[in-house]
């Protein structure tokens, strides 16, 4: 059976392993995920992450989850756009996340990238998820 929300499942493991303080999750591996989990390692919510083939065409991505004195650095990480309903949003209508503390994930013409980051670059896009 196919899944027809890749990222929010990838989101969920995220969210479900850090609630039982797991330091590594396996999620299958998409372009799309790993572009995702490029931002998060980028702006400091998750260790690393790495590819690895599991055999012929099977990819599988090993993700190192963060903590901070006992506490998960990703407080709150929820999908906005969803399969059923895409959210986009131009370049001057982006609302920073809890006061900039937070980030938004976009899929933008120039790849994903954080709010930040697409804010620099003058584009806006689709709105993937939010993390705090």
């Amino acid at each position: 059976m196919s899944m027809s929300d890749p990222l929010g499942d990838m989101l969920t493991r995220i969210r479900n392993g850090q609630r039982a303080n797991k330091s590594i999750i396996t999620v299958p591996a998409s372009k799309l995920r790993s572009n995702v989990l490029d931002v998060l390692q980028r702006e400091g919510y998750i260790r690393g992450y790495s590819w690895a083939e599991i055999r012929s065409g099977i990819a599988e991505l090993t993700v190192e989850l963060k903590y901070s004195e006992g506490q998960p650095v990703i407080r709150e990480i929820n999908r906005v756009s969803k399969p059923g309903r895409r959210v986009y949003s131009g370049v001057r209508k982006m609302q920073p996340i809890y006061n900039g503390l937070g980030i938004a994930i976009l899929s933008t013409p120039r790849g994903v990238m954080s709010d930040n980051e697409a804010r620099a670059a003058n584009v806006g896009g689709e709105i993937l998820c939010q993390v705090f």
